[in-house]
C-alpha cells in the first residue's frame, strides 16, 4: 500500500514525505549515526539526539549519515533545556532537519531556516501547537504522556492529538508516545497524523547503542512494567520521565520518594561508562554498549509500547514489519467500512 496519500494530504509542499510514514525517535546517546541511517535506509525517517553531543562529534555524526545515503532525510534534535551547543556545526554539516523540544525555539527557528533546513518543535499541549505555529516551525512532534524518556505532557495521545492537530491547522503533526507496532501508528494516522513517531521499538533494535542487558529488559517488560517518575533526577532535575520499573526505582519508592541528600543508595557506584567513569544510582545516563556493572538499576528509559515487544531485530525488520502491520490495518479498517456501508 502507497502511504503517500495520507502523509501528503494537507501538507506543505516543502514538508519531507518518507516512503513509510515512521519516524524514529531521537532517544538521547542510544540513537547514534548507525541507527539513524539503517531506518533512512529502510523507507523511514532516523534521528539522533545531539543536545549533549560535542560540536566536533554532531557533525562527525551528520556526515556518517549523509555518507551512508546521500539523499536520506533525517532529524537531528535538541532538549532547550540545556544550551543546544553543537547547533550551528549540525547546520553547517548539513542536518536536513533540526527539532526542538523542552523549550521555546523563539530565534533558533530563524536560524534553522536560514541554514536551508526544516524545523520542527515537540510540544505535549495544543497551547505547544499554537505556539510553535506561530513561530513558523514546519512541523510539530505531538508528545503524549506514555512516551519514555523525558516527559513533557501530561495527556494521553487519545485525548492529546486531537487537540494538538486542531491548533496546529496547516502545520504538519508527527505522533509520538506508547506506540510499538503498525497497528496503533495507523490509528494515529486516521486520527489526522501525518507519520508516527517510536522511540523504544527502535532501542531494542540491533544498530540502537543500548547496552544489551538494555534491550533484554524491554523485550521482557510486560503492560504495565513502566513508571513516569522523578526518581532519577540527577542530571536534569525538574523533568519527568518513563522507564522501566527497576530494584532503584523500587528502593526509592518505598522510602516514601524522598528529594536528593535522603535517598536510599544515593552514593553507590552502580556501573561504569565504557571509559571507566563511575554512575550513580539516580543518575538519568541509560545503559550502552560498553558499560560495565549493574545495568538493570540504571535509568531504563521505555514508553508504555514496551510490552509489546518481544525481539532484539535490525531497524529494516522493525521498518518493514511495522509497515506490514500499517497496511493490514487500513486495509481492514477499509473492509469493514464497505460492509457497514
Amino acid at each position: 500500500m502507497d502511504f503517500g496519500h495520507l502523509s501528503q494530504k494537507a501538507l506543505t509542499v516543502t514538508f519531507p514525505v518518507s516512503r513509510i510514514p515512521l519516524w524514529q525517535a531521537p532517544t538521547g546517546s542510544i540513537a547514534g549515526p548507525e541507527l539513524c541511517a539503517a531506518v533512512c535506509r529502510a523507507g523511514g525517517v532516523g534521528s539522533m539526539g545531539l543536545t549533549w553531543t560535542s560540536p566536533e562529534n554532531a557533525a562527525q555524526h551528520i556526515h556518517q549519515v549523509r555518507s551512508a545515503d546521500a539523499a536520506a532525510f533525517f532529524l537531528v534534535n535538541f532538549a532547550l533545556a540545556f544550551q543546544p551547543l553543537a547547533l550551528e556545526a549540525a547546520l553547517l554539516a548539513g542536518a536536513p532537519c533540526v527539532a526542538f523540544s523542552w523549550g521555546d525555539p523563539g530565534p533558533l527557528v530563524e536560524q534553522v531556516h536560514r541554514a536551508g533546513a526544516l524545523c520542527g518543535l515537540q510540544v505535549g499541549s495544543p497551547e505547544g501547537a499554537k505556539l510553535g505555529r506561530k513561530l513558523g516551525v514546519d512541523f510539530l512532534i505531538c508528545q503524549s504522556m506514555e512516551a519514555g524518556g523525558h516527559v513533557q505532557s501530561s495527556t494521553e495521545l487519545q485525548t492529546l492529538l486531537p487537540a494538538v492537530l486542531k491548533e496546529a491547522e496547516e502545520v504538519p503533526v508527527v505522533a509520538a508516545g506508547g506506540m510499538a507496532n503498525g497497528f496503533e501508528a495507523a490509528h494515529a494516522l486516521r486520527l489526522g497524523a501525518r507519520a508516527v513517531m517510536m522511540g523504544t521499538r527502535f532501542v531494542a533494535s540491533l544498530e540502537s547503542r543500548a547496552h544489551e542487558q538494555y534491550k533484554q529488559a524491554i523485550c521482557r517488560a510486560k503492560a504495565g512494567d513502566t513508571a513516569l517518575t522523578l526518581c532519577y533526577r540527577d542530571g536534569w532535575p525538574d523533568a519527568l520521565h518513563r522507564v522501566l520499573r527497576n530494584s532503584t526505582l523500587r528502593q526509592w519508592e518505598a522510602a516514601g520518594c524522598p528529594l536528593p541528600g535522603r535517598r536510599p543508595g544515593e552514593n553507590d557506584v552502580v556501573a561504569y561508562s565504557a571509559h571507566g567513569e563511575p554512575l550513580l544510582r539516580y543518575e538519568d545516563t541509560a545503559p550502552r554498549s560498553g558499560m560495565t556493572g549493574n545495568m538493570e538499576a540504571l535509568c531504563c528509559y521505555a514508553g508504555t509500547g514496551a510490552g509489546e515487544i518481544e525481539t532484539v531485530e535490525t531497524a529494516e525488520q522493525i521498518v518493514k514489519k511495522i509497515e506490514a502491520e500499517m497496511q493490514y490495518a487500513f486495509l481492514m479498517h477499509s473492509a469493514n467500512a464497505a460492509a457497514d456501508s
